[in-house]
């Protein structure tokens, strides 16, 4: 049972995923600078708040934690879909999308150009 009667069960914990991992997605892999005037002469105008995080210290704590929440959510997502076909790609689809940005071997890197100013 939901708050509203036409959504099921394994459709919320598939849209709480991807809307999730969207939201982080954005705020993490898209939007650059900083919020505030920082003493790095610019440089972090051009990076990402993700590549910015500790340094760009890679598998720090707050790294690490930000890494496997969606793995947790998408594991939670799983289990309450009963694992059904579709759900699964959608799920799987929303969790790389999330997961392939935050590698050591992604940073600084922009797919396609996208993003690149």
């Amino acid at each position: 049972m939901t708050l509203i009667p036409v959504l099921t069960v394994p459709l919320v914990w598939t849209l709480t995923n991807v809307i999730h991992n969207l939201v982080m997605y954005l705020f993490l892999h898209t939007v650059k600078g900083t919020p505030f005037e920082t003493p790095d002469q610019g440089k972090a105008r051009l990076l990402t708040h993700w590549e910015q995080m500790d340094y760009g210290i890679q598998f720090t704590s707050s790294r690490k934690f930000l890494t496997i929440s969606p793995i947790v959510l998408y594991i939670l997502a799983s289990f309450y879909t009963k694992y059904d076909a579709t759900h699964f790609l959608v799920n799987t689809g929303s969790l790389l999308s999330v997961l392939l940005p935050k590698l050591p071997q992604f940073h600084g890197v922009r797919i396609f150009g996208i993003n690149r100013y």
